[in-house]
C-alpha cells in the first residue's frame, strides 16, 4: 500500500499547484474550477492518508516485495459472487438519480427508492438464495 500512498501523495502537490494557477489565469473569477480542483486536491489528500494508515497497520503484500514472484499471488483473493444482477440496478437507478438532481427533483425523489432496494439487494444477496454463504 506504501506505493499507492506515494502515488496519491504526489497528487496533493500536483492539484495544489494546478489550482493556484487555474485561479490566477482566471483572476479568481471562475470558482467552480477553483474549488473543483481544490476539491480534488482535498480528495488525494484524503486517500493518501487512509492508504498511509492501512498499510501501516497491515503486512505487506506479495505485490509490495520487490524480489517476489509470481506465484506467491496464488490463491484466493475474495469471495466474489457470479452473475450478479445487481451492480447492474445499482448502476442504472444512481444514473437516474443524479440524473434527477440535474434535471428535476421529482426524477430523483422517484429513483431513491429503487437505489435504496439496489443498495439493500446487493449488500445482504449473499444471505438469501443460490449464493447464500
Amino acid at each position: 500500500m506504501r506505493t499507492e500512498a506515494k502515488v496519491f501523495a504526489a497528487l496533493i502537490p500536483f492539484f495544489g499547484l494546478l489550482t493556484v494557477i487555474y485561479a490566477y489565469f482566471t483572476n479568481f473569477g471562475e470558482w467552480v474550477g477553483i474549488i473543483g480542483l481544490f476539491l480534488t486536491m482535498l480528495f488525494a489528500t484524503w486517500i493518501a492518508v487512509y492508504l498511509w494508515l492501512t498499510g501501516r497497520k497491515t503486512d505487506p503484500r506479495p505485490e509490495d516485495d520487490l524480489q517476489g514472484e509470481i506465484a506467491d499471488l496464488s490463491g484466493d483473493f475474495g469471495h466474489f459472487t457470479p452473475y450478479s444482477w445487481w451492480p447492474l440496478y445499482l448502476g442504472l437507478s444512481t444514473s437516474v438519480v443524479v440524473l434527477g438532481i440535474g434535471v428535476g427533483w421529482w426524477l430523483a425523489v422517484a429513483a431513491a427508492p429503487f437505489l435504496v432496494i439496489s443498495v439493500v439487494g446487493w449488500v445482504f444477496e449473499h444471505f438469501r438464495g443460490e449464493h447464500a454463504i
